[in-house]
């Protein structure tokens, strides 16, 4: 694949170096998502969740029952990574899992009432999180575009 990357001439003058760090698109996106986590860290601790477990319990919320591949699908793990996460979330009781009777290939994914009454915890801890980003509904709506755009992008290269 060829791929071409011109900056108009105005900008050319300001990328000085393309390798600096601070040049580094890689870099900002890996910083942020680490100071994101470490933002939701203390606040999922309290409700007894790692950051992981948190986004399947996220894709539970939205639609209980649903396979493991669906949630791996929906969070773009895979398999051997999500099944510890399940695992664990199933011993702490938020979650059960079964084999579906249709297909006992497939395993099934179920919040228990522990784990739907999290979700109104969930609610106070991006209201927090919110917060502590300062900008608006609309900006963050934004931001997520973007970034869902390039998660697009990138896949498509795959």
């Amino acid at each position: 694949m060829t791929c071409t990357v011109d900056a108009p001439r105005e900008e050319k003058a300001t990328l000085v170096d393309p390798l600096l760090l601070d040049n580094q698109l890689c870099y900002a996106l890996y910083a942020a998502a680490h100071r994101m986590t470490k933002s939701y860290r203390p606040m999922l601790e309290r409700m007894g969740l790692t950051y992981p477990q948190y986004l399947v319990l996220l894709v539970l919320w939205e639609t209980d029952g649903v396979t493991v591949s669906e949630i791996g699908r929906r969070l773009r793990l895979d398999s051997g990574t999500l099944t510890p996460v399940l695992k664990r979330l199933e011993t702490a009781g938020f979650v059960t899992r079964s084999r579906r009777l249709t297909d006992e290939r497939e395993v099934e994914i179920t919040l228990t009432a522990r784990g739907r009454g999290l979700r109104a915890e969930a609610g106070a801890v991006r209201k927090a999180v919110m917060c502590q980003l300062n900008l608006s509904e609309p900006e963050v709506q934004a931001l997520r575009a973007d970034l869902n755009a390039l998660i697009e992008n990138l896949s498509a290269a795959d």
